[in-house]
């Protein structure tokens, strides 16, 4: 499968977002068939993390259209990509991500699990964030099935929670999505090796999409999206700056690494 991963420095305002998601698969289509569009966290609106963000994903309202329409006016696989939605019958705000088919039917969505909290008031970034006073959390991990692939879908801070992504390896994940805003200190310190683990560890893609730069006066994000591969090696990565990434994920490739080492849960005596 030929995807694409699109790191982005998200505004408030959502039309920039998808003017420059747009401008970046248009440039993806002129050097790759593209299949499908990986997106970072929070791509459609970037609050400044102390409140939402006014423009609130709900079923069928224009914003989930604008979304929608990002897959079917593309023919494209949209993956997990994340936006601020309002649950059904409740004032509950989740980190969804929301992903749609070629033709706009919307697939399995996940609601972040884990949410961050950062208390960097002492260091050269004064860095505090505590994303439990915007969102509420997701209480249940979400595999998406399209074509041969089964993707297990991430969040950001899930990152740093192996028993997750072990969940997915259990039920046969092949991609693993990593969609972020991770932020610059932690992005230096730990982003690369954990991602990496995670592939290795699970022996499967990972496609970790991260938002890059100065979003606000409160918020800067790393970069560096990558595609790793299953053995752990990194096929592509964005550095800085805002743009996009290609890969041609190989199915056969995650069944070789398998075969290679064998890290299938046993029981062992101790």
């Amino acid at each position: 499968m030929k995807i694409t991963a699109i790191q982005l420095c998200s505004a408030l305002e959502p039309q920039s977002n998808l003017d420059k998601i747009q401008g970046f698969i248009d440039q993806a289509k002129n050097e790759s068939d593209i299949e499908a569009v990986f997106l970072p966290e929070v791509f459609y609106s970037m609050s400044d993390g102390t409140e939402a963000t006014p423009y609130l994903v709900e079923k069928d309202n224009e914003h989930y259209k604008n979304i929608q329409n990002l897959a079917k006016a593309n023919n494209v696989y949209l993956i997990g990509g994340t936006a601020a939605t309002v649950a059904p019958d409740s004032e509950k705000v989740f980190n969804r991500t929301y992903n749609f088919g070629p033709d706009g039917s919307e697939l399995t969505n996940y609601d972040k699990m884990h949410l961050f909290s950062v208390d960097l008031s002492r260091h050269t970034s004064k860095t505090v964030i505590d994303e439990g006073i915007v969102y509420q959390c997701g209480n249940e991990p979400k595999l998406l099935e399209i074509q041969d692939w089964k993707v297990g879908l991430g969040v950001c801070f899930d990152l740093r929670f192996p028993e997750l992504y072990r969940h997915y390896y259990t039920q046969g994940a092949n991609i693993m999505t990593v969609a972020s805003a991770f932020t610059v200190p932690t992005g230096k310190a730990h982003w690369e090796t954990l991602v990496r683990a995670r592939a290795i560890e699970n022996q499967a893609y990972v496609v970790a999409v991260d938002q890059w730069g100065n979003h606000n006066d409160k918020i800067k994000t790393y970069g560096h999206s990558l595609i790793v591969s299953p053995w752990g090696e990194i096929i592509a990565d964005a550095g800085e700056g805002e743009g996009f990434i290609l890969a041609d994920l190989d199915l056969q490739e995650v069944e070789k690494v398998k075969n290679r080492l064998d890290i299938s849960p046993k029981m062992r005596t101790i």
